[in-house]
């Protein structure tokens, strides 16, 4: 069964972009990098044809890696967005318990486009999961290498 990713029109987009960067662009530098490391002689001591093997090999499978993506991509449809509760799309307002007057804003977003240094958290992380479904006012318990941390919500929107 296809693996579905839940994605904004415009990370698709950005998605779709690098796929075909990769494939027109990269590939060809890649193919070009090969083909010059063999000029060099004996491959099994040459360093540089390893090299540009195990490049195209990354670049191969990040390729791969991408069309799983786009086929298994569900668009976020954000006129559907609710702010009853926390769902993919929305942003969210939490106050740590001992902490209420630091208030942490996420964007609840899908794997791909996860970034917790800008504030966007998949919905498959441990705060993500724990936050999904809850409505404002609601009390959330996230499980932490330090030990049980317990947020609060006090605002969701779009």
């Amino acid at each position: 069964m296809q693996k579905q990713f839940m994605l904004t029109e415009e990370r698709l987009k950005e998605i779709k972009d690098e796929l075909e960067y990769l494939k027109t662009v990269r590939e060809k530098e890649v193919a070009e990098q090969i083909k010059e490391a063999r000029s060099f002689g004996d491959l099994s001591e040459n360093s540089e044809y390893d090299e540009a093997k195990n490049e195209q090999g990354k670049l191969y499978s990040r390729i791969a890696e991408l069309e799983n993506v786009i086929a298994g991509a569900v668009i976020i449809n954000e006129d559907s967005i609710t702010t009853q509760h926390v769902s993919m799309g929305t942003r969210v307002t939490v106050v740590e318990e001992g902490f209420e007057d630091e208030p942490e804003e996420y964007a609840i977003v899908g794997s791909q486009e996860a970034n917790p240094v800008q504030g966007r958290i998949s919905d498959e992380s441990p705060l993500g999961k724990a936050l999904y479904g809850h409505g404002v006012g609601d009390t959330v318990v996230v499980e932490a290498p330090d030990g049980a941390i317990t947020y609060r919500i006090v605002a969701i929107d779009r």
